[in-house]
């Protein structure tokens, strides 16, 4: 069933690197534009679905949780370096852009931790779980 893990991972990420490339093609640039991205979303929305169904068993999980855990964060660096020196090297709208989404990130997060309202804080650890800790 692990495998059934991983085989959901590795759909997603052929699935997003098509939606990158034809997204690349329509914008007129030779590259992938966002295909971890869309990856890591049809991922999340996929697992969340098929949980949500019970058609997602704790083994199947796992086999997402251990690649997602090794796997993801390595695409990510490897496509967030992609094409850098040449983007820069172009003229200054990489950084433009870059820095335009940084302030949008940083405006966001008020508005992002409203989401939800207040809650409960947690209960003290008890001395089991201070000595496990």
């Amino acid at each position: 069933m692990v495998l059934y893990g991983v085989a959901a991972l590795a759909l997603c990420m052929l699935i997003g690197m098509l939606i990158g490339d034809g997204l690349g093609v329509l914008v007129g640039v030779d590259a992938n534009v966002g295909g971890v991205g869309f990856a890591m979303i049809l991922l999340v929305v996929a697992t969340d679905r098929l949980r949500r169904r019970g058609l997602f068993p704790k083994p199947t999980e796992q086999g997402v949780l251990f690649w997602s855990a090794l796997y993801i964060p390595i695409v990510i660096a490897m496509a967030s370096t992609q094409n850098v020196a040449e983007a820069i090297g172009g003229g200054p709208m990489a950084a433009i852009a870059g820095l335009g989404a940084l302030a949008a990130g940083a405006a966001l997060v008020p508005v992002i931790a409203r989401i939800g309202g207040q809650s409960q804080p947690l209960p003290p650890m008890t001395e089991a779980e201070k000595q496990e800790a």
